[in-house]
């Protein structure tokens, strides 16, 4: 049998055996110490999920505001992006003029996408600007007027 035409790849397998009982052994060794130095303690708190020392009180099923989803999806919409725009920037040479406007296509949708979202309220982090002032004036005129009564 001659070593240059031989199909059967030469192998070694031992290299492999010693890892996984590397492996076995340490996961077993931790399991092991932990079980005899884990602190054994029953307080309130402890047979709850998650535990943190404060006993759970109430629902874990909160609604979630819209507005939540809406940054979910900005974020989404503009990681992608980043992926796309990266790709074409690496494959620029290549692609040529045909890939400019392809990426150049892209980006116009993204604006649009971002724009259609500002138009929603998704980048309003706050209470609304126009509102405060307003509120801002009507205390200020309070103040003005009763200031102006309190003089007279």
């Amino acid at each position: 049998m001659d070593l240059i035409t031989s199909t059967q790849p030469n192998t070694l397998l031992w290299p492999l055996l010693v890892y996984a009982a590397i492996v076995l052994s340490l996961a077993g060794g931790i399991l092991l110490i932990s079980h005899f130095l884990g602190a054994r303690h029953q307080e309130r708190a402890t047979g709850e999920p998650y535990e943190g020392g404060i006993v759970s009180t109430g629902t874990a099923r909160l609604r979630f505001s819209s507005q939540f989803y809406l940054i979910a999806m900005l974020f989404v919409i503009f990681d992608v992006e980043t992926i796309f725009i990266v790709s074409w920037a690496i494959a620029f040479q290549e692609l040529g003029w045909y890939g400019y406007f392809g990426v150049l296509a892209f980006i116009v949708l993204l604006v649009v996408v971002l724009i259609y979202e500002w138009r929603n309220g998704a980048l309003d982090f706050g209470p609304d600007g126009r509102r405060i002032l307003q509120a801002y004036k009507k205390i200020t005129l309070k103040e003005e007027t009763r200031h102006e009564v309190v003089a007279e």
